[in-house]
């Protein structure tokens, strides 16, 4: 084959596509040279090799956190402890275009409440949805505890799909929790309100009209959408309801709420009252709720619930009077409400107390069918004496808060966070096995799958409120430390101090890598928050602009590296509406779009259809371009809207001077058949190998293939004005001929440098 020439050769270098890679001119230090100078120890590499992820390879767990006040939830990985994404929930997130193109608004905007827009949350408690008490890796709920909703999030490609607003409440911290086949969402309540929560009663009526409740959200799976017709709430007594379990195996059908503040106390140091830490701190014990959420479906269905907001309520009489809810007594201020893998205990601790309550599912149900209660509540609900439930009762330290399960059978770790330890335990013989400081004031904490059926172990992560000289400062608001710990061994380890600088994560849930099956791109056309076709999708050559009186609208298309129409022209007042289509079948190779001073901003995932909308409102010219690095020739993918004066009348401007020769055109010719042969050699060494054993390979040779099929086109488009001499298209074709030729020998380097480094072996053919 003969030498590249010297053009080829760097253009090809320039594209980051050398054959060949420099030698080092420094001599590595040895790992005895690299702990001295960085001060560290044997103890530190052990911690380091533990979390480190060569490289080019993946993390074993994924790992979906709360943003807090940010609104959004953190993907990131584990153990690497690398963040992944941020996915936009109930806030506009521009990276990722929420809330800033057309069908994302629509999603955002459910989120309003009494016509007002809302666009921020509190966001609290992820859930995974569940198959038999197991993670199935399908859906991500997540709720808003400022602005009582919830959020489905798809993880076929990690978007949010639908938010539903409670009809009834107006805060609430105890979401999202889901039945062992996602059957229904819980949430709860948390400060009660009266239920018809448009009307005014003053706080002298908190005892006889403020209320507490927990909702059931019916999920339809196959539409992956909450179903608010089908879904139906419990009015309970005005206590601070806080988190949820579902029951499973032996316990399904049943969930548990824990709650605060069952003094009922309303403070008020304005009046002369003590304030309310004081009045909701005074008795020794709380309750946590006992509800039998099967039998209260079957009611609702028997026609036995009532409507308050157009939402399906069962009143606390009509629960009492059907035996589905029960009260348990429970220690002081408790924060977390956990049910054993087998489903045969219930976890509770109270920040006030130094002890883990174990209560057993099977006592529960004995006192219930025995009828044995010591007590009514003021509202008439039967209390189980905590005596009668109790299976063990543990002393673990000052702040006990939340509990997780291990692979290990009746292993368990609590939180402290006075003590700001992680606490290890048995929970079937009532004993502690370890403790671990933490940094500082760990709130939740979470096991791999630990709230599941089947935890997978090997790891906790420690989400600590405060971080104060565990990272650089960064002024006076501080980023959440989250700590990876390994528990695989008889003693935990702490691996790893993580920043968060994202709100106030409060939970986060991890899953198995291998169970998520997330897509790679979007069937052409699709519109990927209703996971529908889109009616404002084209393919190429289809591009239009259609004007109707004042409403023009574009439809347009993406593909490295061009923006399709590159010119949109409207008038002053104009109502502007542009659909475009990203036509790539490469993975991972998304565009942006954004328009000058608009304000509206897409991500268009390869085959996604969106819309962005704004009015024309002032003459002038607005380059739009993608906003997303896709290509060597990105800063070229561009285009003007040019908004016009009204009656403005057109100026004839002589055509343009042709620049290009039949030299210009020949030069870059021969370039793109010496880049061809780099191809022909890398597509060579590809099919001399076991290739279809990678599945990634598989997909970027499909990608490759896709992106030479498009140069086959751009090829033909320069014959045919080479054939009438048109020098200067047949020298642009080329070049574009040449730019899907870049596109592909790209891909197809990264595929064998990928079979390289994983041991690809020659098929014999």
């Amino acid at each position: 084959m003969k030498p590249f020439s010297k053009r080829t050769t760097s253009l090809l270098v320039a594209a980051g596509l050398g054959l060949g890679a420099a030698s080092s001119t420094w001599a590595a230090e040895s790992l005895q040279d690299v702990m001295k100078r960085r001060g560290l120890s044997q103890q530190d590499l052990l911690a380091a090799s533990k979390t480190y992820v060569p490289t080019g390879k993946r993390d074993d767990f994924i790992a979906f956190s709360s943003g807090g006040q940010s609104g959004q939830v953190i993907v990131y990985g584990i153990p690497s402890m690398r963040i992944l994404k941020y996915i936009g929930v109930f806030t506009p997130e521009p990276w990722q275009g929420y809330g800033f193109d057309e069908s994302s608004k629509k999603v955002l905007r459910q989120g309003n409440i009494d016509g007002k827009e809302i666009n921020w949350g509190d966001t609290h408690h992820p859930a995974l949805s569940e198959t038999n008490g197991k993670y199935d890796g399908q859906f991500l709920f997540i709720n808003d505890k400022a602005n009582p909703r919830l959020a489905v999030i798809d993880l076929r490609d990690f978007e949010t799909k639908q938010i539903v607003v409670n009809p009834i409440y107006k805060s609430e911290h105890g979401g999202a929790f889901v039945t062992p086949n996602t059957e229904y969402v819980i949430e709860a309540a948390q400060y009660a309100t009266p239920l018809a929560n448009k009307k005014f009663v003053p706080l002298e009526r908190f005892n006889e009209e403020y209320r507490g409740g927990v909702t059931y959200w019916k999920f339809d799976r196959k539409e992956g959408k909450l179903d608010p017709k089908e879904s139906f709430s419990l009015e309970l007594p005005p206590y601070s309801q806080d988190l949820s379990d579902a029951g499973k195996l032996v316990s399904d059908g049943w969930s548990f709420t824990n709650s605060f503040c069952t003094e009922r106390y309303v403070g008020g140091i304005e009046k002369g009252r003590p304030p309310y830490e004081a009045g909701c701190s005074a008795k020794d014990t709380d309750y946590m709720h006992v509800i039998n959420w099967k039998k209260a479906a079957e009611l609702v269905k028997a026609g036995k619930a009532k409507k308050i907001n157009g939402h399906d309520v069962l009143m606390m009489e009509t629960s009492i009077k059907e035996g589905i809810l029960f009260l348990i007594p429970e220690p002081k201020s408790p924060h977390g409400v956990d049910v054993t893998p087998d489903g045969k205990f219930i976890t509770v601790s109270g920040k006030l107390d130094t002890h883990v309550s174990v209560y057993s599912f099977e006592k529960i149900q004995a006192a219930i069918k025995a009828g044995k209660f010591e007590s009514k509540d003021p509202y008439g609900i039967p209390v189980i004496a905590m005596q009668d439930a109790l299976h063990k009762q543990v002393q673990l330290g000052l702040g006990p808060l939340h509990t997780q399960y291990d692979s290990k059978q009746c292993v368990a770790y609590t939180s402290l966070y006075v003590d700001s330890q992680v606490a290890k335990w048995n929970y079937c013989e009532g004993k502690v096995l370890d403790k671990l400081s933490i940094h500082y004031n760990i709130g939740h904490l979470m096991t791999m799958e630990g709230d599941s059926a089947d935890p997978k172990g090997r790891y906790l992560v420690a989400l600590n409120k405060l971080s104060i000289d565990r990272f650089n400062p960064v002024g006076p608001l501080h980023p959440q430390n989250h700590q990876l710990i390994d528990i695989a061994n008889d003693k935990m380890q702490l691996l790893y101090d993580m920043p968060l600088p994202l709100g106030e994560p409060h939970y986060v849930v991890a899953i198995d890598a291998k169970t998520l099956k997330p897509g790679i791109r979007y069937k052409v056309g699709t519109d990927s928050r209703t996971d529908k076709p889109h009616p404002g999708m084209v393919r190429a050559g289809e591009e239009k602009t259609v004007r109707k009186g004042k409403n023009v609208e574009v439809f347009g298309t993406l593909i490295r590296s061009h923006i399709t129409p590159e010119t949109i022209e409207v008038e002053v007042g104009d109502e502007v509406t542009i659909n475009l289509t990203n036509l790539e079948r490469a993975q991972d190779e998304t565009h942006g779009f954004a328009v000058s001073t608009y304000n509206v901003h897409g991500s268009i995932e390869p085959g996604k259809t969106i819309t962005v909308k704004f009015k024309a409102d002032k003459e002038g010219v607005y380059p739009y371009y993608c906003t997303e690095f896709c290509s060597a020739l990105h800063l070229e993918m561009q285009g003007y809207l040019l908004v016009k004066p009204k009656g403005y009348k057109e100026v004839k401007v002589a055509a343009a001077k042709a620049v290009y020769t039949k030299a210009d055109y020949e030069k870059q010719v021969k370039t793109n058949v010496e880049t061809q042969a780099v191809i022909d050699s890398v597509v060579g060494y590809i099919t001399s190998v076991n290739y279809k054993d990678f599945p990634p390979v598989v997909a970027l040779v499909e990608d490759a293939t896709d992106q030479l099929n498009k140069a086959g086109e751009a090829k033909a488009k320069m014959d045919e004005a080479a054939k009438t001499s048109d020098w200067q298209n047949a020298t642009l074709w080329a070049g574009q001929w040449w730019q899907y030729q870049v596109k592909a020998a790209d891909i197809g380097l990264r595929a064998k440098t990928f079979l390289e480094q994983n041991g690809a072996k020659k098929t014999g053919k």
